[in-house]
């Protein structure tokens, strides 16, 4: 059942449009803003590991409310910290911003849009200006949530934020991407569905290089390839080619996709909806393969590096709370899963990152230790590989990196 669900997913990307290829060029990235500005040891530190990751970008928020506090008077020691340590080492910031400061939307909480249609653009010039460097930028987080926006509608999103910000961000910095959207899998208690949050941004005329969305799984048994709910307004990774379709329909079959959150809690410590370490790393690698044949999706961003230390919030780091490497964090170094498998005929996919030409070493597990199956072989430019071996189910691979001395994760043919 589960291989004619990943079949059927794979034809739905097939029968979009030929100009709609997967993107040549798509960026894995991490965010954890608390864990970046305040995680153990120093932020060079922190900045040197992430860099050891080999991820391409890191998202990060800039606050208008921490950052302009008065109108005209800026606090810029935060993100000079975090993004000049970004791009100092090589790693693009994806930069949202968020949050209206209380002198711009009356005195009331972040999550409301401001008053003006002006203040917002003015910030958003300013900071374009302050960070040359940063080219993507996505506008709020989630608005189609009441907790994050309000008043929770697209036309306020759309005249208030995201389009007085795409027209300053461009004039700052004209080879700058600017997404929109950047919304939640669900609308939840008074907020909108991202069916019809994308719906009401094309009817309200939005200005957008790019559609942000956040995939995550809404059940516990959802998978990055199966599991989603096909007939209803929620979407997840599972049912990406929803997504493909309704940004086309909306916005052009030229609008580029970003997934600029996703992740899986484990158990432990979340016993309700976490899922294990080792599922966890088997649906980190799985989640890579569907962006990467996706058309038109150029980001995947994983969230979150470290759980948070109250087992009631967040907890899909690739490390736990006290700071142990859960199996994920192997499948964010170096992702490797099955792709596709006819008969006996079985593809494995992989990329060694940070990308580059690198060796690796296909192994099977054969009779109670591990064979080399084949000759060394050498990654593509952007470290990708692609193997095909003759398995059966059940049959486990994993890779050994030479340059990095290290395995991959397990994958176990299905």
């Amino acid at each position: 059942m589960r291989r004619i669900v990943v079949l059927a997913a794979l034809a739905a990307f097939l029968a979009l449009p030929a100009v709609a290829d997967a993107s040549p060029y798509i960026r894995y990235g991490v965010q954890d803003d608390a864990w970046l500005e305040y995680g153990p040891g120093t932020l060079d530190g922190r900045l040197d590991q992430l860099d050891a990751l080999g991820v391409d970008i890191v998202r990060v928020t800039v606050d208008w409310r921490a950052t302009e506090p008065r109108p005209g008077v800026y606090d810029w020691v935060r993100a000079d910290a975090l993004l000049d340590g970004l791009h100092s080492r090589g790693i693009a910031p994806l930069v949202t911003l968020y949050g209206s400061p209380g002198w711009a939307n009356g005195g009331r909480a972040e999550n409301w849009a401001p008053v003006s249609t002006t203040s917002f653009a003015a910030f958003a010039r300013n900071v374009a200006k302050r960070y040359p460097y940063v080219h993507m930028w996505t506008v709020w987080n989630e608005p189609n949530q009441r907790r994050w926006l309000r008043p929770t509608t697209p036309a306020t999103y759309v005249k208030k934020l995201l389009n007085p910000a795409y027209a300053a961000i461009h004039s700052a910095s004209p080879s700058s991407q600017v997404a929109g959207g950047v919304s939640a899998p669900r609308g939840s208690t008074g907020g909108v569905s991202p069916v019809d949050w994308i719906a009401g941004m094309a009817a309200a005329h939005a200005r957008l290089d790019a559609y942000a969305h956040n995939p995550y799984p809404l059940r516990r048994g959802e998978t990055p390839m199966s599991g989603g709910c096909d007939h209803c307004e929620t979407i997840t990774m599972a049912t990406l080619p929803r997504l493909l379709r309704d940004v086309q329909k909306a916005f052009g079959v030229h609008t580029r996709i970003w997934l600029t959150e996703y992740g899986y809690q484990t158990n432990p410590p979340d016993k309700l909806l976490g899922v294990s370490y080792a599922t966890q790393a088997k649906y980190a690698s799985e989640a890579a393969l569907c962006a990467y044949d996706a058309p038109r999706v150029d980001v995947l961003i994983h969230y979150l590096l470290k759980d948070e230390p109250d087992p009631a919030r967040w907890q899909s780091g690739v490390y736990s709370a006290t700071g142990r490497a859960k199996p994920a964090l192997q499948a964010l170094r170096f992702p490797f899963t099955q792709q596709s498998r006819l008969g006996r005929r079985t593809t494995l996919w992989g990329q060694v990152r940070p990308g580059g030409v690198a060796t690796y070493r296909l192994l099977r597990f054969d009779a109670g230790k591990w064979v080399r199956v084949g000759p060394d072989r050498r990654t593509t430019a952007r470290g990708y590989l692609k193997r095909v071996v003759n398995a059966a189910p059940g049959a486990r691979y994993r890779l050994w990196i030479p340059g990095e001395h290290t395995y991959s994760a397990i994958v176990t043919v299905r």
